[in-house]
């Protein structure tokens, strides 16, 4: 019996890159059962006393004993402790998925080739998306039939989530090792690499989200600087997906369908007039006024006016008044809205869960103190797949760590469910794949 419930939960963990594109609920079930079970199968095959004599579960489990010594000092101690009480189920992803690679054979190989497989669909589902555009109404559906509410952002298969360029940044390297280790000897290989890395590039600018281009983009200059013996794929990736970049921009109507009426560095402070055939009349032209983000160089000439300058300036005197040991987990929403010293740094927009920033969260949440032990955690990760290992495939795992943890970039919280989970999910993925020494 429970040599069946372990296969049915490795089956789980294996689906995981999938699972994670229908929303947060069945990948956080999927990952709290197999913590648990996980803990109770090293406890069965009394494997427990290796396991507390790792490094990695040390670091994990004391920083996890810091944020519940937090919550005790947090203005609100239910919301602290709460999220910190659970913060164990993504701590311990990164542990199990490293046990179940080490212990079952090829789970490495089959799980990066399901994320090569769902970074395709993602691609494909997503462009499918873009080429159906209507100037009125915006991009059409997609496979599923997802709308986005959101006027020239796209929603891939992610429902109502406008996240498809995070998860390919996200999840492109990985999916790149398998492409490389499994047609290594293909004559054709570097072949289908540029073709995949240039798919990539312009999906991602394609679904609007200017983070996820930016860190896509940065992961790409990077290899073609350390990865000597890949770099002609790399650049000629980055030469096409500028290339197609510029094509698009001159073809496709949502780029070339509009003028603006009014551009200011608020939230959606860019005012446009869109132009169409009118349904009732096509001999005539209708418009349509929309709001849209600012553009990126709105933002940086305005900075203090835009919702992130708002939002770093609170941050800032929160952490000031709470240096050593922060303000508890998940207060951050509690304070601006109940504390008036607070909630007039908020002048133009209303209070938000997070920071945006994974960094500054741990600084503001948890103190000095809590951010050093977040920075000791990444620092070991890194070392972890770099030390003594340093080869191609452990190149490509930093890609994704940098993408995630790249200090100066607006970023989702990690107490969210989706973020959380694909962050720490992909911590594991990154430990495992570092370790592949030849062809799977």
């Amino acid at each position: 019996m429970t040599k069946k419930i372990e296969s049915f939960f490795l089956f789980l963990l294996l689906i995981l890159p999938i699972t994670i594109i229908t929303g947060p609920a069945i990948p956080d079930i999927t990952i709290t059962l197999s913590g648990m079970f996980f803990l109770f199968y090293i406890y069965k095959k009394k494997k427990i006393l290796p396991l507390i004599k790792d490094r990695f579960f040390i670091i994990s489990f004391i920083f996890w004993l810091y944020l519940l010594f937090v919550s005790i000092l947090a203005e609100n101690h239910y919301l602290s402790f709460r999220d910190s009480f659970i913060f164990i189920r993504l701590l311990l992803i990164p542990i199990f998925i490293i046990f179940w690679a080490s212990t079952k054979n090829k789970f490495t190989e089959r799980i990066l080739m399901i994320i090569f497989i769902s970074v395709f669909f993602v691609v494909f589902d997503t462009l499918f998306q873009f080429l159906h555009y209507d100037s009125e109404f915006g991009f059409g559906n997609d496979l599923f039939g997802f709308t986005s509410n959101w006027y020239g952002r796209l929603t891939g298969p992610f429902g109502d989530e406008l996240i498809p360029g995070a998860y390919l940044s996200r999840f492109s390297f990985l999916g790149l090792i398998y492409l490389f280790l499994k047609f290594k000897k293909h004559k054709l290989h570097n072949f289908f690499a540029v073709l995949y890395l240039s798919f990539l590039g312009l999906t991602i600018f394609a679904t609007g989200e200017r983070m996820a281009l930016a860190t896509y983009g940065m992961g790409l200059i990077f290899l073609l600087i350390f990865l000597n013996t890949k770099r002609i794929i790399f650049a000629t990736s980055i030469i096409l997906i500028l290339v197609s970049i510029l094509l698009v921009q001159k073809i496709h109507p949502s780029y070339t369908d509009y003028k603006i009426i009014e551009s200011t560095p608020y939230h959606l402070g860019l005012k446009v007039q869109k132009e169409f055939m009118c349904k009732d009349n096509i001999e005539k032209k209708c418009t349509k006024i929309i709001k849209l983000q600012p553009g990126f160089s709105q933002i940086l000439n305005n900075f203090t006016e835009t919702p992130y300058g708002e939002i770093y300036r609170l941050s800032l005197t929160m952490f000031l008044d709470n240096k050593l040991f922060g303000i508890g987990l998940n207060n951050f929403t509690f304070l601006c809205n109940n504390d008036k010293t607070y909630n007039k740094l908020i002048k133009n927009y209303n209070c938000v869960s997070h920071p945006h920033n994974i960094h500054i969260q741990w600084l503001v949440e948890t103190g000095l103190f809590g951010f050093i032990f977040f920075q000791i955690y990444l620092l070991f990760i890194i070392f972890k797949i770099i030390i003594k290992n340093i080869n191609e495939n452990s190149i490509l795992s930093l890609m994704p760590i940098l993408i995630m943890f790249w200090p100066i970039m607006s970023t989702g919280s990690l107490l969210k469910n989706w973020n959380g989970i694909s962050t720490f999910f992909i911590i594991g993925l990154c430990l495992i794949a570092s370790k592949i020494k030849k062809e799977i």
